[in-house]
C-alpha cells in the first residue's frame, strides 16, 4: 500500500531512531509528503490532545515499548487529526512473547472502539527486529454529519399473473346449511315482573338457578327479605361487614328490624 501525504510519528520514548522510522515507513510502503520530513512527537504519553487541527495528516505512525500507548484517549485525538480515509500504524518495540496474539487483539478492539475501521496485524519484514509488531488501521472515508442522497431503483417490481386456468375456490360454498341459518336467540322470559313471581319455564336470566339455592339453604320468607350473616355484623356498616355482605353500601342498622331506604336515596345531592 502506497500513501502519500502529511505525516506524524508518535512515541513514549524520550527520543526515537531516525532508523526506526525510516524501517517502519519502507517496511509499509508509506510515503512522506513531497519529501518533506515527519513531525516527530516524543513523549507524548502526557499529551491531553495533539497540537494540530482536524483532518490535516494522512498518515500517523506511533511507536512504542508498552501496549499501554496510546491510551484511549489518544486514539480519539489521532482519529480527529486523520484525514478521512487515512492511515495509523501503532507499531510496538518489544515482543510480547506468546501473549502477542493477545495484545495485537486488545489493540484491535480499541481501534475499533475510537472509530477507525478494518484494523488488521501487519506482517513485518526483514529490516525491523524480530520481537517487534504491528497494527494498522483507516479512519473512515465519510466524514461526521455528512450526507449523501440515495439512488433510487429504476426497475419495477415484478407483475404478478393469476393464470386464467386457475381453480378458485368461492368461499360461499364452503359454508354448509347449518352455518346459514339464521341463529335462534333464547326467548325473554318475565322473572323480574314482580318481586314475588317465581323463575319461568325456561328461565335465562339466572334467577332459576338462585331459587335453587334458596330451597336447599332452606331460607324463608322472611329471611329473604331481611337477610343477616353468620358473623353478626350486617348492621355495624361497611367498615365490619365481610366481602360476601348482602347489606354492602348500605347504611349501619339495628339488627332484627327491617331495612328500607328513603324514596330519595338514589336521588343526585346536586
Amino acid at each position: 500500500m502506497s500513501t502519500k501525504g502529511s505525516m506524524l510519528v508518535l512515541t513514549d520514548d524520550v527520543i526515537v531512531s531516525a532508523s526506526t522510522i525510516s524501517n517502519v515507513v519502507r517496511e509499509l510502503q508509506i510515503e512522506g509528503c513531497n519529501g518533506a520530513g515527519p513531525l516527530i512527537i516524543t513523549q507524548a504519553t502526557s499529551l491531553s490532545q495533539l497540537p494540530l487541527e482536524s483532518s490535516t495528516l494522512d498518515v500517523v505512525i506511533s511507536i512504542s515499548r508498552t501496549i499501554e500507548f496510546p491510551n484511549d484517549h489518544l486514539y480519539k485525538e489521532i482519529l480527529k487529526v486523520l484525514k478521512p480515509g487515512g492511515l495509523l500504524v501503532v507499531h510496538h518495540t518489544s515482543s510480547m512473547g506468546p501473549q502477542t496474539g493477545k495484545a495485537t487483539s486488545s489493540i484491535e478492539r480499541k481501534l475499533l472502539v475510537a472509530g477507525f475501521i478494518e484494523a488488521q496485524s501487519v506482517q513485518l519484514g526483514p529490516a525491523l527486529t524480530a520481537q517487534s509488531f504491528g497494527i494498522r488501521a483507516k479512519k473512515p472515508a465519510w466524514t461526521i454529519g455528512s450526507s449523501f442522497s440515495i439512488k433510487r431503483a429504476t426497475k419495477s417490481l415484478p407483475k404478478v399473473q393469476i393464470d386464467d386456468d386457475l381453480d378458485l375456490i368461492d368461499e360461499d360454498s364452503l359454508l354448509t346449511e347449518e352455518d346459514l341459518k339464521r341463529p335462534q336467540l333464547p326467548p325473554i322470559g318475565d322473572c323480574e315482573v314482580g318481586s314475588t313471581r317465581k323463575a319461568c319455564k325456561n328461565c335465562a336470566c339466572g334467577r332459576a338457578e338462585a331459587e335453587e339455592r334458596v330451597q336447599k339453604l332452606g331460607l324463608t320468607v322472611d329471611q329473604l327479605n331481611n337477610p343477616q350473616s353468620a358473623c353478626g355484623s350486617c348492621g355495624l356498616g361497611d367498615a365490619f361487614r365481610c366481602s360476601t355482605c348482602p347489606y354492602k353500601g348500605l347504611p349501619p342498622f339495628k339488627l332484627g328490624e327491617k331495612v328500607s331506604l328513603p324514596g330519595n336515596f338514589l336521588a343526585a345531592d346536586i
